[in-house]
């Protein structure tokens, strides 16, 4: 039996498996901003400017969350095999978190090109724009990618 969470005594125990799911979720996405903004500051040292340096990160950092949640977060959902079934649901994961990428990316955006401090510290942006993301992206992935008994 796993350890008790702080939550435990407040929700209902379908609500504490969603709320262990979302923190889950919330743990890959930080090792998605620390793979992210690697990335992009590798970009940047590449001489890629500050979109396309963020684009590209973006795709690395989703890659590597959609391994993790798989492995991790939404374990317990139904599984795909072979390599044709694994590519559909990357492809997947990253079609349905298009809608947090815009929103992440969005942020990103509206914060270099207006905030000095932003556009000096691109992690800071990167930062705001993965936490205006994430609600969405978990949502999106649990509902459409990771189905199964993660409902």
């Amino acid at each position: 039996m796993p350890p008790a969470l702080p939550w435990d005594r407040f929700l209902p125990p379908p609500r504490r498996d969603l709320a262990a799911q979302f923190l889950r979720f919330g743990v890959v996405g930080t090792i998605g901003f620390l793979v992210d903004t690697a990335v992009l500051y590798a970009a940047l040292g590449a001489g890629l400017g500050l979109y396309a340096g963020r684009a590209l990160s973006y795709v690395a950092a989703a890659s590597g969350n959609w391994a993790l949640n798989r492995a991790w977060t939404f374990r317990e959902a139904g599984r795909v095999t072979g390599r044709a079934a694994l590519g559909r649901q990357w492809a997947l994961f990253l079609a349905v978190n298009l809608v947090g990428f815009a929103v992440n990316y969005g942020t990103y955006a509206l914060l270099v090109a207006n905030l000095p401090v932003a556009a000096a510290h691109p992690v800071l942006a990167v930062a705001a724009g993965s936490l205006a993301g994430m609600g969405g992206n978990f949502l999106l992935s649990r509902r459409f990618v990771f189905r199964g008994q993660s409902q």
